[in-house]
């Protein structure tokens, strides 16, 4: 993975969900490769579509001082995919033209910021287009697989968290059972430890396929016990246990995204003689289970998704810590020749991962982790 080659010019894209701390990076690693031997940066607009559109910006000092704070990208992002990319009303395989856009603006290596969706299409890119990549983990969701933590995950943790603290008082002065959902996609780390951070009183994960009889039960012994309320945590990816089951999606599905957060399947239309994708809104599980739950133990409930807000704003301190860390080491390795690596945080520590281990896998809760022994010896219900 490592070889003695002199890199000039590095290209950086954002690719997937916006994400707190994405510009942090950006900074962390413009700061780093114009320090090193004066690298020149690419900056390539609204991700792997911008590398087949050839849209790019040539990023200096001044542009990316000022920006650690800011939430966003100042790039842009997409969830185009460079080998299934929609051009003129048909779907190409684009990895070709992007390389070969590479080649011509002098780009040695090409850093790309993303989920686990980018992680494959910065692999593809490597595998099928014999470009040098790096990348570096991203998501509120923390499912990319062979890191501790991705960055935006803290910063989405402290809104949801700071959330259902604020429903608490309304819950309690009702009377009500309120239904808070997360984003998490497939993964249920934000709903985990935001409900355990917020009090959450019942938390519902992918990892644990509910029972909708076992939380009306544990919500009506509370109940008994002369609670006023209770507060349910439920990640957007949350199966009961009939779905997990013998689970089954529609044929116009083509599949889930590349990149939670927003994780409605994507359906496709032929309309006007083009193939037209958008996502397929669906109701949320929190509005189905709050129904079921209001019939089962009769007390009024309420609703509240977050959606996008949980990936908003400015990011966390430790998210501005996290991208520093990861956007310099990312140079680094650029410098000692270690190519096509995702730069994982482990212990603390950034360390090269081969991409071919991170590209597929994605970091679910195990079952037998200390957070959900944790929440359990304090009396969360988990539905099963």
């Amino acid at each position: 993975m490592a070889r003695a080659v002199q890199t000039k010019c590095i290209g950086i894209l954002t690719a997937g969900g916006d994400c707190p701390g994405l510009n942090a990076a950006i900074r962390a690693i413009t700061k780093a490769a114009r320090q090193d031997n004066g690298m020149k940066v690419i900056g390539v607009l609204d991700g792997f579509r911008g590398l087949v559109e050839n849209r790019t910006i040539q990023l200096e000092d001044e542009m990316v001082s000022g920006i650690l704070t800011r939430g966003g990208t100042i790039l842009g992002t997409s969830r185009d995919r460079p080998h299934k990319m929609p051009m003129g009303g048909r779907t190409l395989d684009m990895i070709d033209v992007a390389v070969g856009n590479a080649r011509r603006l002098q780009i040695d290596r090409l850093i790309c910021l993303g989920g686990g969706g980018t992680q494959k299409n910065a692999y593809r890119l490597h595998r099928e287009g014999g470009m040098d990549v790096i990348t570096l983990p991203k998501t509120i969701d923390n499912d990319v697989a062979e890191t501790d933590i991705s960055f935006g995950h803290d910063t989405a943790v402290g809104i949801a968290a700071e959330a259902i603290d604020r429903l608490h008082t309304t819950a309690t002065s009702h009377h009500r059972i309120i239904v808070c959902e997360t984003m998490g996609n497939k993964a249920g780390w934000l709903a985990l430890r935001a409900g355990i951070a917020g009090g959450a009183d019942v938390i519902l994960i992918p990892e644990i396929p509910y029972d909708l009889d076992s939380v009306a039960s544990a919500l009506l012994e509370r109940q008994r016990t002369g609670k006023r309320f209770s507060i349910i945590a439920v990640a957007e990816g949350a199966r009961p246990v009939s779905s997990a089951e013998e689970e089954s999606c529609p044929q116009e599905i083509e599949g889930q995204l590349d990149d939670s957060p927003d994780s409605e399947p994507v359906v496709s239309r032929t309309l006007g003689g083009g193939v037209v994708q958008y996502h397929e809104v669906r109701e949320p599980i929190a509005s189905r289970i709050a129904r079921e739950l209001q019939e089962r133990t009769g007390t009024d409930a309420r609703v509240t998704t977050l959606g996008h807000v949980q990936r908003g704003g400015i990011p966390s301190a430790f998210d501005r810590v996290l991208c520093t860390l990861l956007g310099t080491r990312a140079v680094q390795l650029v410098s000692e020749g270690t190519f096509n690596v995702m730069v994982a945080y482990r212990g603390g520590r950034c360390v090269p991962v081969p991409l071919e281990k991170v590209a597929g896998p994605s970091n679910l809760v195990p079952l037998d982790h200390p957070l959900l022994e944790s929440a359990r010896l304090v009396g969360t219900c988990f539905g099963d």
